[in-house]
């Protein structure tokens, strides 16, 4: 933490084809080595198949994958007394969309495709349904943190 100066967030530009704010934030969470170009490209693929498979609204179903996936619980280490503690604590609302985010790109480049356009769109799709292994990540840590109550008064 700086002593001096207030941090201050930085605001994210929406993206240009929807203007979503959330949409720019996973593209930039997308991007690789600052090739900004390249992850819009993909998304906006992912979209695509998305639109002609499903015959759903892509941005409908990106906010369903992502509020889905969206942990509230997970635990945190916390020492007492020479013993080490998973404690279960809610989650910031900025750090809850981050994990989100995070999660969904992890195990949509870790999946079975030809292209990242393809797997992301597969991604997203089981999501939004509620299934694939984004989901199986929030419902373990969920799990976590349900079988780690009893050392709620841990809590900071």
């Amino acid at each position: 933490m700086p002593r001096r100066q207030r941090i201050t967030k930085r605001t994210i530009v929406p993206d240009p084809i929807y203007g979503n704010v959330g949409l720019a934030k996973f593209i930039n969470c997308l991007m690789l080595c600052g090739k900004k170009s390249v992850s819009e490209g993909i998304v906006y693929d992912a979209f695509e198949k998305i639109r002609r498979s499903s015959r759903r609204e892509p941005l409908d179903v990106f906010d369903t994958a992502l509020r889905n996936v969206t942990p509230i619980l997970e635990v945190k280490p916390k020492r007492v007394g020479g013993a080490t503690y998973q404690v279960p604590v809610e989650i910031r609302h900025d750090r809850r969309a981050a994990l989100a985010r995070r999660w969904l790109i992890r195990y949509a480049r870790s999946r079975n495709g030809k292209s990242m356009a393809d797997k992301l769109a597969a991604e997203l799709m089981d999501a939004a349904n509620g299934v694939g292994a984004s989901i199986k990540r929030k419902e373990d840590t969920h799990k976590m943190a349900e079988s780690n109550k009893a050392f709620s008064h841990f809590r900071y």
